[in-house]
Order: C-alpha cells, then sequence, then structure tokens
C-alpha cells in the first residue's frame, strides 16, 4: 500500500531530484549559449541529471518500502534512465545505439506495465492518475 512519506525520508530523494532540476537548467543555459562551456560538456551535461534522477527514484522507492514487483519495477525504471545517460556521455561509441534502444525498450515496457496494472499492488496514481474514492449508487 502507498503512503506518503514524512520529510526526513523525503530528503535525500528530494535533495537529488532538485539537483537533477538544476542540472536540466544547466544543460538548457547550454543549449542557449553554447561557446560557453567547454568542448563536450554537453555529453555530460546530458547525462548527469538522467543518472542521479534514476539515484534519486531508487532512493525514494527504497524510503517507501514497497513490495518486491514494485522495486523490480522501480529498478527498470532506472535502468532505462541509466543507459539513456550512457547513450548521452558516450554518443560516439559503437554501443551507443543499442544503448539508447535498450533504453527506449524498456521506458516502452515500464509505460505497458503501468496501463496494464501490474504489478497488481502499483496505485492508479503512479501514472499522474487521481484516485477517486467509489461511490455507493444507493442514496
Amino acid at each position: 500500500m502507498y503512503s506518503r512519506l514524512d520529510r526526513a525520508h523525503r530528503a535525500l530523494p528530494v535533495i537529488l531530484g532538485v539537483i537533477s532540476l538544476a542540472s536540466v537548467v544547466l544543460l538548457l543555459v547550454w543549449d542557449a549559449i553554447p561557446k560557453q562551456f567547454p568542448l563536450r560538456a554537453h555529453d555530460v551535461l546530458g547525462a548527469f541529471p538522467l543518472a542521479l534522477i534514476a539515484l534519486a527514484y531508487l532512493t525514494y522507492q527504497a524510503a517507501h518500502r514497497p513490495a518486491p514487483l514494485e522495486v523490480l519495477k522501480a529498478v527498470l525504471l532506472a535502468v532505462a534512465f541509466l543507459f539513456w545517460a550512457a547513450n548521452q556521455l558516450w554518443p560516439d561509441i559503437p554501443q551507443a545505439m543499442l544503448f539508447n534502444d535498450i533504453a527506449i525498450a524498456l521506458f516502452v515496457l515500464d509505460v505497458f506495465l503501468v496501463m496494464i496494472g501490474w504489478p497488481g499492488s502499483s496505485p492508479d496514481e503512479s501514472f499522474a492518475e487521481t484516485y477517486v474514492e467509489p461511490h455507493d449508487p444507493k442514496p
């Protein structure tokens, strides 16, 4: 069952998330003024927030202590982000396209699993849906 974390248990994942967001801002600054950055900086600036948000999400999930299948699903998503990060960090290596394709496959699988409700312990809210209390049709 999903439960909201208190501030103490949310602190580390939120801090990692804020750093991830700040690094995205830096990436967008690179897009505006790339000549102000060192050569190949974009590779690191693109990979860092992806890898860090994967770590933040795993930390967040660990604090929730989800069911084992939920842990597996969280790891699947984190690994997708890490493959995407690897593709960003090393775009010129022969495996770059493979890293990207694995990331795509894992992201598609993750969304598909959400759509079919796997694992059964996942709350519907996990995919930007709002839980609505069932109402009794009798007045």
